[in-house]
């Protein structure tokens, strides 16, 4: 009687070690324990959570090379752990969604603007544009990514420059800016 080892070669590292019946069966299996596990909230996004979990199953069958035993309290296991790392990354990207956006806007009167607000605003505007264009080039590309939102680190990736003279440009330009507004008659 031939060996079962030798007559079942072991699957290359670019070979899934799930044969195709395995792989819609497991699947399938994933998407009954995702069902169970998954609140109303995060419907939408049942067939992403059965593909992190049935890839999170590959990556840990081609680790143990094939010696899993895919019990259904495993599979239950992966899709809560599934489960659990997508309602931390969309606390992380602070996702709402739209339906959600749309009735929550919907519910609070829009207000008209005091035209003395608007007047204000749009004279800081102008002489926030106008300090800027009077700092130097770099402080001047520093401080407007800064101002944009993208923070010291993320500035010097996007300006290819290190990390400390970003946050030198920043913060010089930052006081520059603020001198500037203060000349003008506007306080920062």
């Amino acid at each position: 009687m031939p060996d079962r080892l030798s007559a079942d070669p072991a699957p290359t590292p670019l070979e899934p070690s799930f044969r195709e019946p395995d792989y819609a069966r497991l699947r399938n299996d994933l998407g009954k324990a995702v069902a169970k596990v998954c609140p109303g909230w995060l419907a939408d996004r049942r067939d992403d959570l059965v593909q992190a979990a049935l890839i999170k199953v590959m990556e840990l069958s081609r680790r143990r090379e094939g010696m899993v035993e895919l019990s259904s309290s495993y599979l239950y296991r992966v899709a809560h752990s599934a489960l659990v790392d997508e309602i931390r990354a969309r606390r992380r990207r602070h996702e709402v969604s739209l339906e959600e956006s749309e009735s929550e806007h919907a519910a609070i009167p829009a207000e008209t603007p005091d035209p003395g607000a608007t007047s204000a605003a749009a004279e800081v505007g102008r002489g926030i544009r106008d300090c800027l264009g009077n700092l130097v080039r770099d402080r001047r590309l520093a401080v407007t990514l800064y101002l944009q939102g993208h923070g010291v680190p993320d500035a010097s990736r996007l300006l290819a420059w290190s990390a400390k003279r970003t946050e030198n440009l920043v913060y010089r330009g930052l006081s520059d800016l603020r001198r500037c507004l203060t000349d003008k008659g506007l306080a920062p």
